[in-house]
């Protein structure tokens, strides 16, 4: 079977680059073996500034112009509803000095639409709100698991996916193509997320993957209508559940759940509300982090048909319909990558 591009893996990154292949009729087939579930269990927020700082997200402003559309046509491809932006992400403030900086913050030009310039008082029943809320425009969630799962579906139904670990062994490269088993493709695409420290090619790149727990909760008597963001985010999911997380851990790589990150998303949410609640579910998984907090895009630099797309990290909903569209420009119009994100930044792991 001869194709454009061979994809390997099936979270965000994959998917995005999928869609960007759809648009432009190219032909593709994904190979994806469900190892890597930082998609299926991420929080799927999307929010254009950082909370910590009031600061705009790296090139903000640009993702959430190409966030919209793109979601909105894979809705209309799958047939579901993933995209929320109706319950915002309000930050809730524990001082009068971070109301200020929040004003202060609002009134900086590249700010100014994604920071509403009023407090949000409002009497949330089991959350205490002496100071307010903060509204941040243009944001919300994806279900990112149903993304996932529905989107797979529609793969495999067009005879697109080949569910199956993939084995670069079978990966044979010459100049102008490159086969894989029965595929010949043009070029590939690795999207493996934390897998790609099994993969020959790109595993110098510092991808150091953070783990991340959540916990989903039923909380009947807890009624909001936006995501709370303060210690953790509460995030609403309907019929009495809310999705609540995350934690960070840098050192432990396994995606397992662990009674540390539990105690501690517990008593960050008993720090919060006051009501009782119930643990439905508790997941974990393992983000695909950069040190330096930008994505991984690019050719490799002795084999001019192989390509990356990972390290999207905690902005990941954001981040990939942008990096993909780059990298696709990048391929196919030689159209150079922002420097930031360039996989050329690190060529000297490989060449020492």
């Amino acid at each position: 079977m001869e194709v454009d591009y061979i994809i390997v893996g099936c979270g965000l990154a994959g998917i995005s680059f999928a869609e960007v292949l759809i648009k432009k009729n190219k032909s593709f087939v994904v190979i994806n073996d469900s190892s890597q579930n930082s998609t299926k269990i991420a929080g799927g927020l999307f929010n254009p500034v950082v909370l910590k700082r009031f600061t705009e997200a790296w090139q903000a402003s640009r993702q959430v112009e190409n966030m919209y559309d793109f979601y909105h046509d894979i809705e209309r491809r799958l047939g579901c509803k993933l995209f929320f932006d109706e319950n915002p992400v309000v930050r809730k403030f524990f001082s009068t000095e971070e109301q200020n900086n929040w004003f202060t913050a609002s009134d900086k030009s590249n700010l100014s639409k994604f920071l509403s310039e009023k407090i949000l008082f409002k009497n949330y029943d089991y959350i205490s709100s002496e100071f307010g809320f903060g509204k941040v425009n243009h944001s919300g969630y994806v279900d990112t698991f149903l993304l996932q799962r529905e989107y797979s579906k529609f793969l495999s139904q067009k005879g697109f996916l080949v569910s199956e670990t993939f084995d670069y062994n079978n990966l044979n490269i010459v100049d102008t193509q490159i086969t894989y088993k029965t595929f010949k493709a043009r070029k590939i695409v690795f999207a493996e997320g934390f897998g790609i420290h099994k993969n020959p090619y790109f595993n110098y790149l510092p991808l150091d993957g953070t783990k991340g727990e959540l916990l989903v909760i039923k909380a009947p008597k807890l009624n909001i209508d936006a995501i709370i963001n303060a210690s953790v985010f509460i995030l609403p999911l309907g019929n009495g559940l809310f999705k609540v997380g995350a934690t960070y851990n840098w050192n432990d790589k396994t995606d397992l759940p662990t009674l540390e990150g539990k105690e501690e998303l517990i008593t960050k949410l008993e720090e919060l509300i006051s009501c009782d609640f119930e643990i439905v579910d508790h997941l974990a998984g393992i983000r695909p982090t950069v040190n330096d907090r930008k994505p991984l895009l690019g050719q490799h630099p002795k084999f001019s048909n192989l390509f990356v797309l990972n390290g999207l990290g905690t902005r990941g909903v954001m981040l990939g319909p942008d990096m993909a569209q780059q990298l696709y420009n990048f391929i196919e119009n030689g159209i150079e990558l922002e420097r930031e994100v360039n996989i050329n930044r690190y060529v000297s792991r490989l060449l020492s």
